[in-house]
């Protein structure tokens, strides 16, 4: 029997809940409805979805927060779409900081809902065997850092990690595959978050210089990510794959 994809819908308007689970159901997906995170809790208790439909206003613990939980529990490797009715761009960062793999800005068209579903679960499905969180142990050496791809830590020079989101993760892994090598703004965005830039978006300006702060990076004269004016960034210094050994 072939798999039809759980999808599960957090939101606390009735009217856009119902909408968006009718449109999705014809569509050919299974969907939950959960109005707040006390029932979204409960329902993953008793079953699995394979993506949520999180909004960021919610009564009690917001999107958010949720987001949060999920990512450092079980639930860490579920996709997670954000809705947000908010026009600030920093929401929206701060949303896939929180690991969130895409964010849709209310209001949104059902269809446009159900492509950046469609492609989210694609992207996780067809994603590269080195960015699976089952892959081989490895350490990716630049400069001063290593990458621990097990752990998605962050270690320096002396071996303490530095947490990474799921988007700083991505990112720096994108940089770490592409070394030496100028990305555009717009293949920074599709790669790691499988879809193109809208116009004046700056989430990946915003993710460049978190992650460079991380890297401990002076954003004034970069060593590690530095800016190609016009083109993009680029990961200026060379990598070296290492076997972990735990």
């Amino acid at each position: 029997m072939d798999h039809v994809d759980h999808v599960l819908i957090v939101d606390d308007d009735r009217e856009i809940r119902d909408l968006v689970a009718g449109y999705l159901k014809k569509n050919g997906l299974r969907v939950t409805i959960a109005a707040d995170g006390r029932q979204m809790r409960a329902f993953l208790e008793a079953d699995r979805v394979d993506l949520i439909v999180l909004d960021i206003m919610l009564p009690g613990d917001d999107g958010l927060v949720l987001c949060r939980e999920l990512r450092a529990g079980r639930h860490k490797a579920t996709p997670i779409l954000m809705l947000t009715a908010r026009s600030d761009e920093t929401d929206r960062i701060v949303g896939l900081e929180m690991g969130a793999d895409d964010y849709l800005v209310k209001p949104f068209a059902a269809r446009e809902l159900l492509a950046r579903i469609n492609a989210v679960l694609r992207r996780t499905r067809m994603m590269p065997p080195n960015l699976q969180v089952a892959e081989a142990g490895q350490l990716l050496v630049f400069g001063a850092w290593r990458l621990d791809t097990t752990a998605r830590h962050l270690l320096d020079r002396e071996g303490t990690a530095v947490a990474l989101s799921g988007a700083e993760y991505r990112l720096l892994r994108v940089f770490l595959d592409h070394p030496q090598r100028v990305l555009s703004r717009d293949q920074l965005l599709n790669l790691t978050q499988g879809r193109e830039a809208e116009l004046f978006e700056r989430s990946i300006d915003l993710l460049v210089s978190r992650l460079r702060q991380r890297l401990r990076d002076d954003a004034r004269e970069p060593a590690y990510i530095k800016t190609v004016r016009a083109e993009g960034y680029v990961l200026a210094t060379p990598v070296e794959i290492a076997t972990l050994r735990r």
